[in-house]
């Protein structure tokens, strides 16, 4: 069995962390700090608990004066990094208790957190903690996340559009940006052809939350960066996800996906009319380019899963992009799985499966969810 992430708290992280933090933190005690970390609940805690106590119980062992105490940690992110110290493989991810502390506690200290999130995101990544700082002060982080998107350090850079995002997984929304994302834009303008992939990836899921309550906007972006670079195309493609799996056909055309009216579908069949909990769905079809030249389809298809109250809720899959010669026919046929997953409850009875191609949907066909 895999070990649980939220183990990454474990005694050999805090050993090593407390080694030096004790150094840097004159009021700081290691035995008092580790008792409190391991208290009587700590097994039955979840990672984002365990990362929230740790913020606490670090809290409890600093002065209390906000600027003198991120002077340690920062001091403590140098003595670290200088070492090179290494525990495990997530250490990035153990340390989001020091962004969170700035997110806990410093609040009504606007300069000492952006110039301590700049120093510490390269450490550990600051996209959850800037948040409640940009809708408190909305102006001045996003002046700064624009600063940043210039900084030579492709982590500052990336902290810039990824804490950006209106819709951030597991991240607080940020209703103003969701409302209207003009501020983002420059930003993004600034990294959309930047150096560093994971930059650019950045930039991608940003437009992609921006899509989701402004469509026409990032239609006018993707044809507005259309062309000016390998790098931006990508961007935009990535970025486009979401409207091209809801059939948008300005961004279908502006991606190569044309006309179906000379694409044909035909002996579309579902393999196995009833499907058990655990074992695939099975379904078949043909798909024929009657056109006199190549062309570049778009295939997808659609499932409708039954909800609670019995109606039909749709998700989108992909098949595949790709050229189809001139007058060919190609079989083609996928399975969907029902395993059992943690982030979908299955439930018995109809559900549908329907053929998608360049956003145009096809016939949907019924099969039987059963236990």
């Amino acid at each position: 069995m895999a070990e649980l992430l939220k183990n990454i708290y474990n005694r050999a992280f805090f050993d090593a962390f407390t080694s030096i933090f004790q150094e840097v933190a004159p009021s700081f005690s290691t035995s008092q700090f580790l008792n409190e970390i391991f208290d009587d609940e700590w097994e039955d805690r979840e990672l984002k608990q365990r990362l929230r106590h740790t913020t606490n119980s670090l809290r409890g062992q600093l002065s209390g004066n906000f600027e003198q105490d991120v002077s340690c940690i920062l001091h403590f992110v140098k003595s670290w990094q200088e070492r090179g110290i290494h525990v495990g493989p997530n250490d990035d991810l153990a340390f989001m208790f020091l962004p969170d502390y700035l997110e806990q506690y410093g609040l009504e200290h606007f300069d000492t957190v952006m110039n301590a999130t700049e120093v510490i995101t390269a450490f550990s990544s600051c996209e959850f903690s800037i948040r409640p700082f940009i809708i408190k002060y909305p102006e001045e982080s996003m002046t700064q996340m624009l600063a940043w998107s210039t900084h030579e350090d492709l982590h500052v850079r990336r902290l810039a559009s990824e804490g950006s995002r209106p819709r951030l997984p597991w991240a607080m929304a940020i209703p103003a940006l969701k409302k209207d994302p003009t501020p983002i834009l420059p930003i993004l303008e600034n990294l959309k052809n930047d150096p560093s992939e994971y930059v650019r990836r950045s930039v991608a899921n940003n437009l992609n939350d921006i899509a989701k309550d402004n469509p026409e906007l990032v239609v006018k972006i993707a044809k507005h960066w259309k062309d000016h670079s390998k790098n931006t195309d990508w961007v935009i493609k990535h970025g486009s996800r979401t409207l091209l799996k809801q059939g948008n056909q300005e961004l279908m055309e502006l991606f190569g996906f044309g006309k179906v009216d000379k694409i044909k579908l035909s002996n579309f069949k579902i393999n196995t009319a009833v499907v058990r909990i655990g074992e695939p769905l099975d379904f078949s079809f043909d798909l024929t380019n009657t056109n006199a030249s190549t062309s570049k389809i778009r295939l997808e298809y659609g499932l409708y899963y039954q909800k609670a109250n019995a109606t039909l809720s749709k998700k989108v899959f992909k098949i595949s992009e790709k050229d189809y010669a001139a007058h060919s026919s190609t079989s083609i046929r996928r399975q969907q799985s029902f395993k059992i997953i943690t982030t979908r409850k299955f439930h018995i009875g109809k559900h549908q499966v329907s053929i998608i191609i360049n956003g145009k949907e096809f016939d949907k066909k019924d099969f039987e969810l059963v236990n």
